[in-house]
């Protein structure tokens, strides 16, 4: 009785063991300071002794991945955030550094917190703070009161997020002045210190290709903006002066690949950014990318892509001649990719009667191209060349519409013609099938002459 109400107490006694025993691995493994408590998804730092000068760091990034949470408090040794120090954490949501010495943000600080959504930095020392750190965050809360801000130009895009009313309740943020006088951050005013605005000469970028093309860039701001230019994937050789207002941007040899390309200019300065933005079309001649021999689907298909812009007319030729569509053969397109189409020639049940040289004309205003494809469905039925197929697959008659129009019909294979051959083979047939029965005959009439002519009653045989 009694050891079996000892067993509990060990039980509980060896649970707590293997607690502290996981805890301290890893404690040990994120390199833990001992003013802090880590486990696998929180850092935990509010011990003031010995205290911390900097973020703990992992022996190994993949470590941190999983750290979603970072507090940090009472901690006056601890005055900056520099680069590369919280980017181990790229899982992170939420970062409170309150009641500490923080004096300094660096300004790719959260680079790679992209997951960010609450940041407290309240009750520090933070005299500036550029916007720098925080620009690319969806931030959802950032708390920044009781900082000794001073009155300037850097810490004007606070005020303007306070007055766009960005945070779900207003801050009462302060900052002191020349004087050394407190002033409610609403009410700061610094002359020369306002958003910058950029304004693009067109919002309609169209060139044919090989041609140039100059677009302008006109800004405002105090203090003036830093201009440049965003040119995501532009393949055509460029060239950008940002030393003067306007900035210029000129595309030289413009190419094809760059249609539907946006240009953007963006202006920014300690206040904040702003960008305007332009897609980029290109005019150019139709090119038949790729065409194949014809494949069997649901319906037998000739595949294509064509290129061009504006949209090219397709025209499809049959040996030669128009090829007049049909609800039996017609064009599809299936995916349209900016300037580019990708379809098929579609034919349904088509016949020997519809093998052939297929070609295909792309064309608009700036030009044309083509491409044959040799198409071959079955084999003339009888020529023991090919497959025997099954007549029931091909219920389809081709006639003269579903091949179009064709300037020599000389050659052209009619239905009329195919019955009179059906029709002489027939009459072949019982020619031979009556001569056989004639000479079975005659052989059975000589036989029996022969038989009963040896017993005549005159003797002779």
């Amino acid at each position: 009785m009694v050891s079996w109400r000892r067993r509990p107490g060990l039980g509980l006694a060896r649970l707590w063991g293997l607690c502290c025993l996981v805890l301290g691995c890893w404690q040990g493994a994120l390199s833990c300071p001992a003013s802090c408590r880590c486990s696998s998804w929180r850092i935990w730092c509010a011990e003031p002794t010995p205290g911390i000068a900097s973020f703990p760091v992992p022996q190994r990034s993949a470590e941190g991945d999983n750290v979603t949470e970072i507090y940090i408090a009472n901690q006056r040794k601890l005055e900056s955030i520099n680069d590369n120090e919280v980017g181990f954490y790229v899982g992170l949501k939420n970062l409170t550094v309150v009641d500490s010495g923080l004096r300094f943000v660096s300004r790719q600080a959260f680079v790679k917190n992209v997951n960010l959504q609450y940041i407290n930095l309240s009750r520090n020392k933070l005299s500036s703070l550029s916007k720098k750190p925080f620009r690319h965050l969806g931030l959802s809360d950032l708390i920044l009161v009781d900082n000794p801000f001073k009155c300037s130009c850097e810490i004007m895009w606070i005020k303007k997020f306070q007055e766009t009313k960005f945070y779900t309740e207003t801050q009462d943020l302060y900052c002191i002045d020349d004087n050394n006088k407190r002033t409610a951050l609403l009410d700061m005013t610094i002359p020369n210190c306002d958003l910058p605005s950029a304004n693009l000469s067109t919002y309609n970028i169209t060139v044919v290709e090989g041609k140039s093309i100059t677009l302008y860039c006109d800004t405002t701001g105090g203090p003036p903006p830093n201009v440049s230019w965003v040119l995501t994937n532009l393949v055509s050789n460029h060239e950008s002066d940002t030393s003067k207002n306007p900035a210029s941007l000129t595309i030289k040899n413009v190419s094809s690949m760059d249609s539907g390309l946006w240009i953007s200019c963006v202006a920014e300065n300690i206040v904040g950014e702003d960008q305007a933005s332009a897609e980029l079309t290109v005019f150019f001649a139709p090119n038949i990318t790729f065409i194949e021999s014809p494949t069997p689907d649901h319906h037998w298909c000739i595949p294509f892509t064509v290129k061009g812009n504006p949209k090219p007319t397709l025209q499809w030729f049959y040996e030669g001649a128009i090829l007049n569509e049909s609800e039996y053969i017609c064009t599809k397109i299936h995916v349209i990719n900016q300037s580019e189409y990708h379809g098929c020639l579609q034919l349904d049940n088509p016949t020997h009667l519809n093998n052939g040289a297929y070609t295909l004309l792309a064309k608009n205003e700036y030009g044309e191209d083509e491409k044959r494809v040799d198409a071959h469905f079955m084999s003339v039925p009888g020529d023991g060349d090919g497959p025997i197929v099954d007549p029931d697959v091909y219920e389809y008659e081709t006639t003269p519409n579903d091949l179009g129009d064709t300037t020599n019909n000389s050659n052209q294979i009619t239905s009329t013609d195919v019955s009179n051959k059906e029709n002489e083979d027939g009459i072949t047939v019982y020619v031979v099938v009556g001569i056989a029965a004639l000479v079975c005959t005659g052989l059975v009439i000589m036989l029996i002459i022969l038989k009963f002519g040896r017993h005549s009653k005159f003797g002779m045989k």
